[in-house]
């Protein structure tokens, strides 16, 4: 394999995140914690699904029948509704609070009934075993559980399982209550205490048993059904709407829906009445006076006849009479469209809209007249629904403020010459009048009275047939009007309940459950910066990996020579053997043991290796070079008085009077000495270098136990003095960084033959079962090892 391969290789596996391999293990050693949050999560959906109340969907379709109509006379065009708006204001209009009150007069909501279910109230409606009667009038506990039992037929006790309560008085103020005592009545009695005022009626007509109900007061659910009612498009470009609710009680939704469509129906069909029912409103009130008017002429002209034997006029008086009563006729009907006009003006001037009666309605056939008050009235009834759910500052409210505005000075300009038309309308009648009046003085006194007592009985039939004439059609056309709009589909809940979802609650629980400890393993994993793995070592470091050693168990740190046959003996005998292949046979070796931080066993692994190659024959040294923090005399029974700081110093001419024989064969010491002011200069000073060269002719191993290189400076300088170098690493208690100042070294620096060796390693807390079978060392394989077993561990 090329040396471009090999870094290829590496550069892959660098970008890998996660090692697979070395997770599922840990996941699989997990596995109780996983059962157990499986059954957790699935014990929290069920009390979740359990004490959730179920809701369901109930819903409609309504037809809204969009304006078809062109412009308006007069309208601006600015102020045109864009296509739509109009029935998105129908939209907002059936979600209003003012829609959804008028619904509410008609139900009986304000009384709620549950019956006690395994985890949570059940509502009932329509089937309850109770019903109550409720006084507004008088004081209410609100929105407040209210338990009735009962044993026979006749008396129950009212409960008040609540601690506290929401009292509604009679002045629409609040108040609260608590402690209230249970109290016992009878059935069919109005009850009245400080607190409610009710009457119950046990309509099952049961011996014994209990119910719950809460009372709700009238903004309460107005509220509750206005916010909650969902207004759609039942498609895009349909003017057919789909309404909906969501309900615990699936009959008490349909009602409900079923009940807000038809109330908007007849709003809707009242509005259409108004018009007409004004006109028949402005009909009686002239029909009262002028039939008081005719009865009283018709008994003078009966009188007259009968006193004055005269019941026929002659064939002049007839011509004479049809003329002043036809003459009169036009003018009494000139003088009805007067007092319309007249009354038109004040309503326009005091902005009275809703009083304006139709000119139609009266028989004032003006299309122009009759378009522009038509267009009045339309936009009046547009602005009013438009503040059922909007303000006066409202754009759309302020456009249709200005329609009015301008629709009502072009009528009232109309007005001034529709006036001035009918005023001489009125005079030119009145002078052909006199013309006619000239030749009826000519005639018999007795046949002048009766025509004057016949006309004005004629005159007063005809003007009361003709008022009577328009409001039966006022009438018809009040009787024919339907609302535009209309229901396609009366409400009806589906059977599947929207909340909560059981199957959906369970299965997202048993993921939770099942995936959420094995996210805590990858976050551990993932977040984790000490370096456990083997594996993750040889792989993210660019220098060989020589050995592992185990996790010493005991107190004695010269295992080798304390515990032979143990597995972390034997690592360092295999670290020996890996040595071997790094220098020729038989050759001198002088090499350094080092680390990144202190701690990280590179004192444990000098003193063992050192150990291992004194058994094999060979005469070795153990320089102790870390001056800052001397250790290796304790672990040898030895004093630290004089030592390399005293030979570097000057303090002894001679290297031979600072060694130290242990009491193992083959095995000395030159241990760090006191502590000196300046470790750095001396060991960098030519002392240290002849000391070095010195004990190269006098012994076959050389070890150097170095400070921490990432602590001190002088650990580097060392490098040149060696044959290679050693590098501790120690299982999770290593920084993953660690890895990358060692390659620096190599990369950066060009240092050569340096080495690592993996300490510490404990069996049970890597992925790969220990590493007996990689490295050829595990627990259990020596009878000194004992193995202990730790679960559950990631």
């Amino acid at each position: 394999m090329s040396v471009d391969q090999e870094e290829n290789d590496f550069l892959q596996e660098e970008e890998s995140t996660f090692d697979l391999k070395a997770i599922l293990p840990k996941i699989l050693r997990i596995w109780p914690w996983i059962l157990g949050s499986l059954l957790i999560s699935l014990g929290i959906a069920f009390y979740i699904t359990q004490t959730t109340p179920p809701n369901f969907r109930v819903s409609s379709k309504f037809f809204i029948k969009e304006n078809e109509k062109g412009l308006s006379l007069f309208e601006n065009p600015a102020m045109m509704q864009e296509q739509g708006m109009g029935l998105t204001n129908e939209m907002i209009i059936l979600r209003s609070r003012p829609i959804a009150k008028a619904t509410l007069e008609k139900l009986d909501f304000q009384v709620e009934y549950y019956q006690q279910g395994t985890f949570i109230l059940q509502e009932i409606y329509k089937k309850t075993p109770i019903v109550v009667e409720v006084d507004w009038k008088s004081p209410q506990l609100l929105n407040g559980q209210i338990k009735v039992t009962w044993t026979d037929a006749e008396n129950y006790t009212i409960e008040f399982p609540q601690e506290s309560y929401t009292q509604l008085l009679p002045d629409g103020s609040y108040d609260a209550v608590s402690n209230l005592e249970p109290k016992t009545f009878k059935f069919g009695e109005w009850v009245e205490t400080p607190q409610l005022k009710v009457r119950i009626n046990n309509t099952a007509a049961s011996n014994e048993g209990n119910s719950i109900f809460i009372l709700r007061d009238q903004n309460y659910l107005v509220n509750v059904y206005s916010l909650g009612l969902i207004v759609e498009l039942s498609e895009k470009g349909s003017s057919i709407l789909d309404l909906s609710l969501m309900v615990r009680n699936r009959a008490k939704g349909e009602t409900y829906l079923n009940a807000l469509m038809e109330t908007y129906l007849e709003l809707e069909l009242q509005e259409k009445n108004e018009i007409a029912n004004r006109t028949i409103d402005f009909i009686d009130s002239q029909v009262a006076g002028v039939a008081d008017s005719l009865s009283s002429f018709e008994d003078q002209l009966q009188d007259y006849r009968s006193s004055n034997q005269i019941f026929n006029l002659s064939t002049e008086s007839s011509a004479v009479f049809d003329q002043l009563t036809d003459i009169e006729r036009q003018i009494a009907e000139a003088s009805l469209k007067r007092r319309y006009y007249q009354s038109l003006k004040d309503y326009l001037v005091r902005e009275n809209y809703n009083e304006i009666v139709v000119p139609s309605g009266l028989g004032i056939d003006d299309p122009y007249l009759n378009g522009l008050i038509e267009n009045l009235l339309e936009v009046q009834v547009e602005r009013s629904r438009l503040l059922a759910t909007q303000t006066e500052l409202s754009p759309q409210v302020r456009a249709a403020n200005q329609r009015l505005a301008d629709l009502n000075t072009s009528i009232q300009e109309i007005l001034t010459n529709v006036e001035s038309n009918n005023l001489m309308t009125i005079n030119d009648l009145e002078n052909r009048k006199k013309t006619i009046e000239s030749s009826f003085r000519s005639l018999p006194q007795a046949e002048q009275n009766l025509i004057k007592y016949q006309r004005q009985a004629t005159l007063t039939e005809n003007i009361y047939n003709f008022l009577s004439e328009k409001r039966a059609e006022s009438a018809i056309s009040k009787a024919s009007n339907t609302p535009a709009n209309k229901i396609i589909e009366y409400a009806r809940a589906g059977m599947l309940q929207i909340s909560p979802k059981p199957t959906r609650n369970y299965l997202l629980a048993g993921f939770a459950g099942l995936f959420l400890p094995i996210l805590v393993v990858f976050a551990l994993e993932f977040f984790r910066t000490k370096i456990e793995e083997p594996k993750y070592l040889e792989r993210k470091l660019k220098v060989p990996v020589l050995s592992t050693i185990l996790f010493n168990k005991t107190k004695e740190n010269l295992v080798v020579f304390g515990n032979g046959k143990s597995g972390i003996a034997e690592g360092f005998r295999s670290l020996r053997s890996n040595i071997k292949f790094l220098v020729p046979k038989e050759k001198q070796l002088t090499f350094m043991i080092t680390s990144t931080i202190s701690g990280e066993g590179k004192t444990f692994c000098a003193m063992n290796l050192a150990s291992v190659y004194s058994l094999t024959g060979k005469k070795t040294i153990l320089i102790g070079c870390d001056m800052r923090k001397p250790k290796i005399y304790d672990d040898f029974g030895l004093k630290n008085d004089i030592g390399l700081s005293t030979y570097l110093s000057g303090q002894e001419d001679e290297w031979s009077k600072v060694v130290k024989h242990s009491n193992y064969e083959n095995l000395d010491l030159i241990v760090a000495g006191p502590i000196p002011p300046n470790p750095s200069e001396l060991l960098f000073s030519v002392n240290f270098e002849k000391l070095i060269n010195e004990l190269k002719a006098e012994y076959d191993v050389i070890i150097l136990d170095t400070p921490p290189v990432g602590l001190v400076s002088e650990t580097l300088d060392l490098l040149t003095l060696v044959d290679f170098t050693l590098f501790v690493f120690r299982q999770n208690y290593s920084d993953k960084s660690f890895i990358d100042a060692v390659n620096g070294l190599k990369e950066q620096k060009g240092v050569k033959n340096i080495y690592a060796i993996f300490n510490g390693l404990d069996a049970t807390k890597v992925s790969y079962g220990g590493y007996g079978y990689s490295y050829g060392y595990g627990y259990g394989y020596y009878d000194t090892d004992k193995k202990q077993k730790k679960r559950f561990r990631i």
